[in-house]
């Protein structure tokens, strides 16, 4: 089958025959006549299919009629990712090069403004990525009340990203009698239902097997220690031993690990780039084109770079982490061996990822080739260090106390007021000079010590605060109000509001000096009798008494 006997246009025949195309993919061949129909379609096809042509020639062809209106759109697509967007962009330039439709591209990491400046001036064709076009959208620069065709690429990739609640908010803004073609190389059941609540009737699509690498490709595993510089040691061993090798991308699970390996890289003499979605939009379109332009040798990326990005002759894939994800491995592999070229997938394996090579195999229905001795006889077995020499953590102790430490958490609780007895950090405010604040965190954690140990423990502190005043008995500002005990009043209970900052004293202990000592006998006899007789202690005004109140009253006169 040709591409005449599909339906297209003249205009879109003639674009398409000056492009280098003659027969039609399975997917073209298939959704085309589905498209230009005006039925709704889910697409179900790997990267590499030409899944993008077979919603853009037919778009093409149906725009043919009709004018955009300012601030309204006509036909949406939706993409992931910029990079994604900005590809389609280019399909749309290319196969409607003899047609005058404007095509608006609203992506993160360009001006408003010049955005905004297109969608004033009509739209035929409007790209973007989800959270750009929700912007626009709550700023009131754009309308989605003419759109007349969706479509939803890469639907999987929008919900491994979180992009879902957007799409459900987008199409509810779109008229319903809109046409809906939905992508996707996965069908999980959360696409499923997306399809089902905003699709009508679609006609399903399948082509190959979706989780089937390209026959063209040569996979291989080899196996590295559990270190980070002992995979990045291997890494450079599979560049320089590599045959015919033209351009490698290099795939890390986190965009942390994507800045690691492309400077140790870097560092040894490599030709490589970086692609990660921290970078701004220009960089990553220029890594691309230098990629692209033979300009750069290796590309190291994260996911954002494994679904859809069309560059055509990449030699070797070579997976630096596992992807956690078995359907990412065939992402990864896809981008090499296309379009009939011949391709080498190697990954780089430690004794830890032998979980996720596992469902990798699953999902492929057979297993992977090694180069040299699997991980499991190389020491699977070995004893597994939390942190690796370039500073990596191991999830599997996240959240310990070195952890803590060594991210920013504070250990100054436990200098000042050391472990309680079931291990945890004592919550101690130092700064309690009458024990009150004290005593209330040590018996929220259950602890109780003898006054010996408590003298101890204060002894570093000077004693200058208690001795310029000793009579006052008010907490810190902030602190929390003592509570009133509810046990008999006795000499004891009196002793346990003079004792340290490092906790109470047990109930029944006997009456001892203060720590510090500089305190007026009397004065402490006082009030001990004023706990006997008159309760709680009531917190005067201290040396703050207004001086009006220091007058000496005079005696009234007797009456005459």
């Amino acid at each position: 089958m040709s591409f005449d006997t599909l339906g297209l246009s003249d205009k879109v025949l003639a674009a398409v025959v000056a492009a280098g195309y003659t027969q039609p993919t399975p997917i073209q061949e298939q959704a085309i006549p589905v498209v230009l129909s005006g039925s709704d379609v889910v697409g179900i096809a790997q990267t590499g299919t030409g899944k993008t042509a077979s919603f853009v020639l037919p778009m093409l062809t149906k725009l043919e009629q009709g004018r955009a209106r300012a601030r309204m759109p006509r036909t949406l697509i939706l993409e992931p990712t910029r990079e994604l967007a900005a590809q389609v962009e280019e399909n749309f330039n290319k196969y409607g090069i003899n047609q005058k439709l404007s095509v608006a591209l609203l992506i993160g990491g360009v001006s408003f403004d010049d955005q905004n400046k297109k969608l004033d001036r009509g739209v035929d064709v409007l790209i973007a990525t989800p959270g750009r076009l929700l912007d626009h959208f709550e700023r009131g620069r754009l309308l989605l009340t003419g759109v007349e065709i969706l479509v939803i690429d890469e639907a999987d990739r929008m919900l491994d990203m979180g992009f879902i609640p957007d799409i459900e908010r987008i199409c509810k803004m779109i008229p319903a009698t809109r046409q809906t073609l939905m992508f996707s190389a996965t069908m999980p059941g959360e696409i499923e239902r997306l399809a089902a609540t905003f699709l009508r009737d679609p006609e399903r699509i399948s082509v190959d097997r979706t989780a089937t690498a390209a026959m063209t490709v040569t996979q291989r595993l080899v196996a590295a220690g559990r270190e980070a510089h002992e995979k990045r040691d291997v890494l450079r061993d599979l560049i320089r031993g590599a045959e015919d090798l033209k351009n490698a991308i290099v795939f890390c699970n986190r965009k942390r690990d994507v800045q690691i390996v492309f400077k140790s890289l870097e560092k040894h003499g490599f030709n490589v780039g970086a692609l990660h979605g921290d970078m701004d939009q220009r960089a990553r379109m220029a890594m691309l084109d230098g990629f692209r332009g033979d300009r750069i040798t290796v590309l190291v990326a994260s996911d954002v770079a494994a679904r859809g990005l069309d560059i055509p002759d990449v030699s070797h894939v070579l997976n630096y982490d596992v992807p956690i994800h078995a359907e990412d491995y065939i992402h990864r592999v896809g981008r090499t061996g296309r379009a009939g070229r011949s391709g080498m997938a190697i990954t780089i394996v430690t004794p830890i990822d032998n979980k996720h090579l596992a469902a990798i195999e699953k999902l492929l229905g057979q297993q992977i080739e090694w180069m040299g001795t699997p991980v499991s006889e190389a020491g699977e077995d070995a004893p597994r260090r939390s942190f690796s020499r370039d500073g990596g953590r191991d999830r599997s102790r996240a959240g310990s106390g070195r952890d803590h430490a060594r991210d920013g958490g504070s250990r100054e609780p436990r200098a000042r007021g050391g472990r309680g007895r079931d291990g945890g950090q004592e919550h101690v405010a130092s700064s309690s000079h009458d024990g009150t604040e004290v005593g209330a965190a040590a018996r929220e954690v259950g602890e109780e010590r003898p006054l010996a140990d408590d003298r101890r423990r204060t002894s570093s502190k000077p004693p200058v605060e208690r001795q310029e005043r000793p009579q006052r008995r008010a907490a810190p500002q902030g602190a929390p109000k003592p509570v009133a005990s509810t046990a008999p009043k006795s000499p004891a209970s009196a002793g346990s509001k003079r004792g340290s900052s490092a906790g109470p004293i047990r109930q029944g202990d006997p009456m001892t000096s203060p720590p510090h000592g500089g305190t007026d006998r009397a004065a402490e006899r006082g009030r001990s009798e004023r706990h006997e007789h008159d309760g709680p202690e009531v917190v005067g005004l201290g040396d703050h008494v207004p001086a009006f109140l220091l007058r000496p009253v005079r005696p009234a006169k007797a009456a005459s």
